[in-house]
């Protein structure tokens, strides 16, 4: 009884711990969010003041005025949409070819190929700035969203088909004898049966490609010079003048820029959850 007794208060003491810890990670991960919200909604005097205010004395929404009354904010958002929702549907048109190649057919060094691929998206940015700069001016594209495109596409699809690839695997091939015998051709039998059944990892890579494009800022700031293509990234910034900065229409800005992704999180985490899961489970 002794033994089970200090066995069971080991056992409530480890779970003990680990909620508390579980806490404090949360509490710590939430706590910059929560800080730059507060910024957004109090006043100009209160958010210089010193000591600083834990909670806001006088909430307002002068600074979501500020940044929705911005028309080159307005345009910015748009400009931000048009240029991860493009990057997206073109890693996955890509992507999930390039994977299921990868993950059926039979050839020499493939995991050397897969290393390859996945250091791509490692590469330093900054290193290839100045020729992607020289050449997109000889090309004719800076100020235009193929700019930003391009390379968002360049970083982005090696992981859309590295996480594509595990999820291809899981699939057994009898599925794609079955439908070739039915008379369908191995496009058909790809876009027909193994692309529906691999809708948890495909949304998953497409929420992750998206995410990463909606973020970027290095190239977009980079490339992009006028106020018709910058995505909100470049824009944020903007909300200053040459003697002050309006932090309050900036935290703004990120907290709206922030929170479609939280949501777009939160409404799928299921199917984020199974799609990041499914490809390492053995059927």
């Amino acid at each position: 009884m002794a033994a089970a007794s200090a066995s069971e208060s080991r056992v409530n003491l480890n779970m003990l711990l680990f909620y508390v810890f579980l806490i404090l990670f949360v509490l710590v991960s939430v706590a910059p969010l929560l800080w730059v919200f507060k910024m957004s909604i109090i006043t100009k005097s209160e958010l210089f003041a010193s000591p600083p205010t834990i909670l806001p004395n006088s909430p307002t929404g002068a600074s979501y005025g500020t940044i929705f009354g911005d028309s080159s904010f307005q345009r910015a958002l748009i400009n931000s949409t048009i240029i991860a929702g493009v990057t997206t549907v073109i890693c996955l048109f890509f992507g999930s070819i390039a994977a299921y190649a990868i993950a059926r057919l039979r050839f020499r060094f493939k995991s050397i190929v897969m290393t390859l691929i996945l250091a791509i998206s490692f590469f330093p940015h900054v290193a290839i700035i100045a020729p992607l700069f020289i050449q997109f001016r000889q090309i004719g594209i800076i100020d235009t969203y193929w700019a930003a495109i391009v390379p968002d596409i360049v970083f982005a699809l090696p992981l859309t088909i590295w996480i594509l690839v595990s999820f291809f695997r899981e699939l057994p091939v009898d599925l794609e004898e079955a439908a070739k015998v039915d008379g369908a051709t191995t496009i058909q039998a790809f876009r027909k049966v193994i692309v529906p059944l691999a809708a948890p990892g495909v949304f998953t890579t497409a929420i992750l490609t998206f995410i990463f494009a909606w973020n970027e800022f290095l190239f977009a700031n980079t490339f992009l010079f006028d106020d018709r293509t910058q995505p909100v990234t470049v824009v944020i910034p903007n909300f200053a003048t040459v003697y002050t900065v309006d932090y309050g229409a900036q935290a703004a800005a990120a907290v709206v820029v922030t929170v479609p992704l939280v949501i777009l999180v939160l409404l799928f985490q299921r199917r984020i959850v199974s799609g990041l899961t499914a490809g390492a489970v053995k059927g």
